[in-house]
């Protein structure tokens, strides 16, 4: 058995591909179900009503989705130039801690801005700190060809080490009782509720908006184009005259600005301050998400609910039926095994020698 290269990828292979990875997903789980004695079925119903079955589950699925979303576009953003960014994690972190930097209520008041040029000053900020912890990685791997998996993969942890001491050390809240945790926001930086009397916030419509922008960035700009040509042979790139270099740095800090912004929209929207627990793998899930994307920023706003979807729904399934939650990482794991080698099969045939 070997493996044979296609010679083009048909539109209807690419479609099916993630919901294939998807069906299978579900069918490798179900199996994991049972043996833990629970009715497939059942456990199935309650995890998709438990994601989608009231406006309170829609309204947590959604509020769930929007740091995947733009931690689902960095990666999609830097993989589409074969940059592979796996530390989204870290520069989440590093961009909530440059929010609450700038919009924090230090010693009880904060910057005296207006309000609006304060909010776009944090922000600001954030996307900074995520760009520039990419930034490293970037110029580590055109100048010396130093794997970027490796080193983007560490800096989470340097980074996470770095945030527990800053809230044990001087960003740490006087009023936290011992726990933790950083300053709270300035209350007017906080994002409005999209829900009454739920958490959704309008930080939806930014990340969607985010969505939207890179999109276009990728069909109608010359950067677009530079970057799906640097991942479609760097070499090449270069011979036609694209500056691959540059076009690696461009694409690397529009990618850690996305997850920059994950961390500044998760602290306005729904925390409030930063804390060692506030992203349970967000930066990771992302990858997973523009995977089964298929890298297209507008398919990582569906990849993105699903994803909340399943590990919100494993919340109230998990009660119900007596499953672990740990179910959910199963899912979403087993989502990004299925789809590369979905995506391997939409590229390559098997020959039977």
């Amino acid at each position: 058995m070997r493996l044979e290269r296609r010679n083009a990828a048909s539109r209807a292979a690419l479609v099916l591909a993630p919901v294939g990875a998807v069906l299978f997903t579900l069918l490798v789980s179900a199996l994991l179900v049972a043996w833990a004695g629970a009715p497939v079925g059942r456990t199935y119903a309650l995890l998709l009503r438990g994601g989608f079955g009231s406006v309170f589950a829609w309204s947590e699925t959604l509020t769930r989705a929007i740091p995947l979303i733009l931690t689902g576009l960095a990666a999609a953003v830097a993989f589409k130039a074969r940059l592979f960014n796996i530390g989204a994690e870290g520069q989440l972190y590093a961009g909530a801690l440059a929010a609450v930097a700038v919009g924090g209520l230090h010693g009880g008041s904060g910057l005296p801005l207006p309000g609006p040029l304060l909010f776009a000053l944090m922000l600001a900020a954030a996307a900074l700190a995520g760009a520039l912890l990419l930034l490293g990685p970037a110029l580590m791997k055109t100048r010396l060809g130093v794997d970027e998996v490796v080193t983007t993969l560490l800096l989470n942890f340097i980074v996470l080490l770095g945030v527990g001491a800053l809230l044990d050390g001087p960003m740490k809240d006087p009023l936290s009782m011992g726990w933790p945790q950083s300053v709270g926001l300035q209350p007017a930086l906080e994002l409005a509720k999209l829900v009454a009397q739920t958490r959704v916030h309008t930080g939806l419509l930014i990340a969607a908006g985010l969505a939207l922008a890179v999109w276009l960035v990728f069909k109608h700009t010359l950067l677009g184009f530079q970057i799906r040509a640097v991942g479609a042979n760097a070499r090449a790139a270069a011979f036609a005259g694209v500056p691959v270099t540059r076009t690696v740095v461009l694409t690397a800090l529009l990618s850690g600005a996305l997850a920059g912004l994950a961390g500044a929209i998760e602290v306005a929207g729904r925390a409030g301050y930063v804390t060692l627990d506030m992203s349970p793998g967000y930066g990771y899930s992302g990858i997973v998400i523009a995977m089964l994307a298929g890298l297209h920023p507008l398919g990582v706003l569906a990849a993105a609910v699903f994803v909340a979807g399943v590990l919100v729904g494993a919340d109230s399934m998990s009660r119900a039926v007596g499953v672990p939650t740990y179910i959910a990482d199963v899912i979403v794991a087993a989502s990004l095994i299925a789809v590369l080698v979905a995506t391997l099969l939409t590229q390559y045939r098997l020959r039977w020698k």
